[in-house]
């Protein structure tokens, strides 16, 4: 019965912890289905510059996060949450929060426009838009989705589900550190990606669908490597797109820790009932 699945107190009950757990589980799961495959593919994979080619991105990369995109949409399923997550929005948003997914669309606009394109191959381009797919449908699927829905469901008010759900999109990314990426530039990523879920939560507000999330941050990785030059790298400022991208990340950064504190509401929680 549903009201077993409440009064229970197992590790199904909506609750912070559970939304932590879920996260760890994830981030350990996803680490050794990269080592098993870059093992296996270890072949197709530049070490020396992961992007170089479009098997290594695709081997090094998407596939590890494909992977861990499927393990969550069978997570959300066995807990009956598949609903929630992709259906329309329990709690709908106010006008100011569109200047969220319009700061990330200038920052994706801005990218395109400043991308040197004749020192990427199409297969380059191509496996780097596969990764931002894959990387768009699972981050959101495990923060914004899972997350932001577990604690919903455990009463939160909409401020804490926004800023602990931004918070731990922003501490996932500090797995990077076993990939080599160096302690400051994983700490600037920590405080970039706070900021950017925090957009993202205001875009599934402000559009009432978690799609209009997932798609901008399927935009936004590829279009910021391709620019970049690499994964780890800054954006530079050689021309006015590149200056336009650097200008919409800074004023992100700061919307994004500003907007937490203008957040408000609270979903009145259904009965909770994970999948038998």
């Amino acid at each position: 019965m549903a009201h077993e699945g409440v009064e229970t107190g197992g590790w199904r009950r909506p609750s912070l912890w559970m939304a932590i757990g879920l996260i760890a589980a994830y981030l350990v799961f996803y680490l050794l289905v990269g080592w098993v495959i870059t093992t296996i593919f270890a072949s197709e994979i530049d070490t020396d510059n992961v992007i170089g080619s479009a098997p290594s991105i695709l081997f090094a990369m998407a596939l590890p996060i494909a992977v861990g995109g499927i393990a969550l949409l069978i997570v959300a399923a066995r807990l009956g949450m598949l609903g929630k997550i992709f259906g329309p929005q329990s709690i709908r948003g106010r006008g100011w929060m569109w200047i969220g997914p319009v700061l990330v669309l200038a920052a994706i606009i801005a990218h395109l426009t400043g991308t040197d394109w004749n020192s990427w191959t199409g297969g380059q381009i191509a496996a780097m838009f596969v990764l931002g797919a894959c990387v768009g449908l699972t981050e959101e699927l495990a923060t914004r989705g899972l997350v932001v829905q577990i604690l919903r469901d455990a009463r939160h008010s909409e401020k804490f589900v926004a800023a602990i759900s931004s918070l731990m999109f922003a501490l996932m990314h500090t797995v990077n550190l076993f990939s080599g990426m160096e302690l400051s530039t994983v700490g600037a990523t920590v405080i970039y990606t706070f900021a950017f879920g925090m957009c993202m939560y205001l875009t599934m507000r402000v559009t009432g669908t978690i799609w209009a999330a997932i798609v901008l941050h399927a935009l936004t990785d590829p279009t910021t490597f391709l620019s970049s030059g690499g994964v780890d790298t800054t954006v530079g400022t050689s021309n006015s797109g590149s200056v336009i991208a650097a200008l919409a990340t800074i004023l992100l950064i700061v919307f994004g820790f500003v907007a937490v504190f203008f957040v408000r509401g609270k979903v009145q929680s259904t009965q909770y009932s994970p999948a038998a």
